[in-house]
């Protein structure tokens, strides 16, 4: 490992801490321009006792505004401290974990992978336009159909065309004839620039893409194009399920990942990553002359404390916890999957995910509505889904089993 090892609950409190008091203190140090503040204090008291053992409620308290991009040079001085546990943040999850080299990544952390994914394809469509004098009408994005909804709402907000490459409707696979049909058609719409999103886990099926199946087609026929993977689901599950795998920045093709921690890592909603090779970021640049450092995000404001709760998770559990965190989840997966063989229940599950997408002719609605499952359309679905998250025990697996097995039996008599 680069930088990320396991910390006792005293060392990350003692860094947090530190962190607080070289930020200007809203409490107490004279800030008398910035058009902010700590949370009201008749309504979040800051003298509470426990705070001196409540890190990131105290970061909440605070109030810490990381505007801007903190990994590649001049930041808001105001909150130097906890920008630091940011930067750190990023290069734990560019270099641990997504294997670039150190000090190769820029990024940090968004709303969410919505935001991240939005994120990439804005920088790519402004890198197509700045370098290739490319119009939006020559920029297209290219993704699966089991891609997250987010490359269609970026379609829309960045006016670029979309084009989504069927799979196979039991292995969830790329396939290939539907890949060369979309490229042909969007040649023939007049597109002569790519943004390829690949994924890292789909988030109804956990499906990954095979991304050498985008990289040798689009090279074969000579086109431009920008590879980026979303990770929102897969991110902090499938580099520790899998050693050996090419959807990290090993792969020379790869610029930019997508990461959610609000999903695996159990962080606060709006912990998103968004992760991007150095010299990347510039596309994004937005000049803001009242801004120390200007602006390369799309979100602009943004709370410090966010960064500071996946810093205080990845530490605490450190690189081989991650890892046993996650193992613990796929077997229960393994034990999951072999009961459904038992019963006879067809289903779909990547290697070692945690996420078992069921057929839904073999479970009745209100088996799926009593266990909250979730459909991959809510008028007539065809598939369920089970997600093993931390709080998804065998325990509580168990009754979904017995229920699916007293139905099954009953669904498949004469």
């Amino acid at each position: 490992m680069h930088i990320w090892e396991k910390k006792t609950k005293e060392e990350i409190r003692q860094r947090i801490f530190n962190a607080l008091k070289e930020n200007r203190d809203y409490f107490g140090n004279n800030s008398l321009g910035v058009p902010g503040s700590h949370l009201d204090s008749k309504v979040f008291p800051e003298d509470a006792p426990f705070l001196k053992e409540a890190p990131f409620i105290t970061s909440l308290l605070h109030n810490p505004n990381h505007i801007g991009c903190h990994t590649q040079g001049e930041s808001e001085s105001f909150f130097k401290g906890t920008q630091d546990i940011e930067r750190e943040l990023i290069e734990i999850c560019g270099v641990d974990i997504l294997k670039g080299q150190p000090k190769s990544i820029d990024g940090y952390v968004a709303a969410g992978g919505t935001e991240a994914n939005m994120q990439a394809i804005w920088i790519y469509r402004n890198y197509f336009k700045e370098e290739f004098n490319a119009t939006n009408e020559e920029i297209a994005i290219i993704a699966s159909q089991d891609s997250h909804y987010s490359m269609a709402k970026a379609s829309n907000i960045l006016s670029l065309s979309y084009y989504q490459v069927k799979v196979s409707e039991n292995e969830r696979a790329l396939l290939q004839d539907s890949l060369n049909e979309n490229i042909e058609q969007a040649l023939a719409d007049g597109k002569k620039y790519f943004i390829v999103i690949a994924n890292m886990m789909t988030t109804m099926f956990g499906s990954v893409d095979d991304v050498n199946i985008y990289t040798t087609t689009l090279k074969a026929k000579k086109l431009e194009f920008k590879l980026h993977i979303d990770g929102a689901y897969g991110g902090f599950f499938f580099p520790f399920s899998h050693k050996q795998h090419n959807l990290d920045f090993r792969n020379e093709d790869i610029s930019s990942v997508t990461l959610d921690a609000h999903k695996m890592l159990q962080a606060p909603y709006g912990t998103g990553l968004f992760l991007v090779r150095k010299d990347w970021m510039k596309y994004g640049n937005t000049k803001a002359d009242y801004v120390q450092g200007d602006d390369f995000t799309m979100i602009g404001s943004r709370s410090g404390a966010n960064a500071i709760a996946i810093w205080m998770i990845l530490l605490t559990y450190g690189p081989y916890g991650m890892r046993e965190k996650i193992y613990i989840l796929s077997k229960r997966g393994d034990w999951f999957t072999h009961k459904l063989d038992e019963i006879g229940i067809s289903y779909f599950r990547s290697e070692a995910s945690n996420i078992i997408t069921m057929k839904a002719k073999g479970i009745a609605p209100e088996i799926a509505s009593k266990y909250g499952l979730v459909p991959d359309v809510h008028h007539n679905p065809s598939w369920y889904k089970v997600v093993i998250m931390e709080h998804v025990t065998i325990e509580k697996l168990a009754p979904l089993v017995e229920d699916l097995k007293g139905y099954n039996v009953n669904f498949h008599q004469p």
